[in-house]
């Protein structure tokens, strides 16, 4: 559901004689190789800043916790699915822009595949990273709901706009696990597929009043 913006580096790091400062993706790196290495839950703030080279207090300029280190710069790539979708004119379709600016949401570099399979293994994999999994997925449907509730002239929290983007999240989840159990698929396909299954079943009825 999700991707950063910078892929991560596949070059070692460097832990002898750092400068003492980096950059979020960077952060997002050395957390990403530890949680590989050890597990996401024997990993401590502690040991991915000191991985960067940097003060503990310096990790929390960038992130808020170790969870918020795994799902990368994803308020960002929010923004840009809202300006994607925003883009997209009256003409079309309601499950067609959704779809479209979904697998562009997900598009990925071949550099970044193998980080992104890590990323969502541990998204959707690891127990202890699933309360903070719920917030993400609720501020991403938002965006779907919100959208739809724009074309369908209701409020974001009516039903139908929930039910978009409850079941756009759905369609999104079962791509990406069918994605992590084929090594070498094609996450876009995968997700274009799931979503134009649903497009029958969200007809896009005239505006209310």
């Amino acid at each position: 559901m999700l991707k950063s913006s910078d892929p991560p580096s596949t070059e070692p790091p460097s832990r002898v004689g750092r400068r003492p400062s980096t950059s979020r993706s960077e952060l997002e790196r050395h957390a990403l190789r530890l949680f590989a290495e050890r597990g996401f839950d024997e990993v401590t703030v502690e040991d991915i800043a000191a991985a960067a080279g940097i003060g503990r207090r310096t990790f929390f300029r960038y992130y808020r916790s170790k969870n918020d280190a795994v799902w990368g710069d994803f308020t960002g790539e929010l923004r840009r699915m809202r300006e994607v979708l925003d883009g997209h004119p009256p003409e079309t379709p309601m499950m067609d822009a959704l779809r479209e600016a979904i697998v562009d949401f997900n598009r990925l570099d071949a550099a970044q595949i193998p980080w992104h399979r890590l990323r969502m293994r541990l998204i959707l994999e690891v127990p202890t990273l699933q309360a903070h999994s719920t917030l993400m997925y609720a501020e991403w449907r938002a965006v779907v709901a919100e959208f739809a509730a724009r074309r369908l002239g209701q409020a974001a929290d009516a039903l139908l706009p929930q039910v978009i983007g409850h079941a756009c999240l759905g369609a999104a989840v079962a791509a990406y696990e069918q994605w992590l159990r084929q090594d070498g698929s094609d996450l876009a396909g995968f997700l274009d597929e799931a979503l134009r299954v649903l497009a029958p079943g969200f007809g896009e009825p005239p505006p209310e009043g």
